[in-house]
């Protein structure tokens, strides 16, 4: 096995989190699956694994914060969340994801509160009009919780990071909120992620580190 690391620890980036220093954050990625292949550490992002002399990423070792891998380069297309723990293939990353792909080519941290509360706001409508419901928690159906619609038109993240999903059980589609984005303002449904074809979200939950 042709084993590489890189360091790519960004200073800067790690006074941005809120109040104080922010977590460290650490990932290894594998150009095979179950961890096999040339692989390589990062403790920031990469906007194209291609720079950094890989193909693909079919597998990934989070050791230290969140993360999202996109499909593409320079953080395009389908979103996935990584947590803390192995993701041995695309199963294991994709999960109940109803459109799979074998990789994903560029990824970031997600600068999330680990250590406070997370909140955010839902609107019926775009630029945050119509009825509204705050969120702090882990909501396996929204509609079950009492939103009364299967879409969301706009959202504000006040606090934290969440990500929300096309179908109830967390499942379909991902799409990664967070208070370092946009200020936390998501005004259209179409600001979600480039992948975004609907403003369809039935379930939502809290990222942890």
């Amino acid at each position: 096995m042709n084993r590489f690391h890189k360091n790519v620890y960004n200073p800067s980036s790690m006074y941005s989190y809120g109040m104080g220093m922010a977590p460290f954050f650490k990932v290894t990625v594998f150009e095979q699956e179950h961890f096999q292949g040339k692989c390589m550490e990062f403790t920031s992002e990469c906007c194209n694994i291609h720079d950094c002399g890989f193909d693909n990423i079919r597998s990934i070792r989070v050791e230290s914060g969140a993360w999202v891998g996109y499909e593409h380069h320079h953080f395009e297309g389908q979103q996935f969340v990584l947590e803390r723990g192995e993701y041995p293939n695309w199963e294991s990353y994709t999960g109940n994801l109803s459109y799979h792909t074998e990789w994903f080519k560029s990824f970031r941290p997600i600068y999330c509160a680990s250590h406070h509360s997370s909140r955010m706001m839902i609107y019926e409508r775009e630029n945050f009009m119509g009825r509204c419901t705050e969120l702090c928690d882990d909501y396996p159906s929204l509609q079950a919780m009492g939103w009364f619609r299967p879409e969301v038109g706009s959202m504000h993240v006040q606090c934290g990071a969440f990500v929300c999903y096309e179908y109830p059980g967390y499942r379909g589609q991902q799409y990664i909120m967070e208070c370092e984005k946009h200020s936390g303002d998501y005004q259209h449904w179409r600001n979600w992620g480039s992948h975004c074809q609907t403003p369809k979200i039935q379930s939502i939950r809290r990222i942890r580190h």
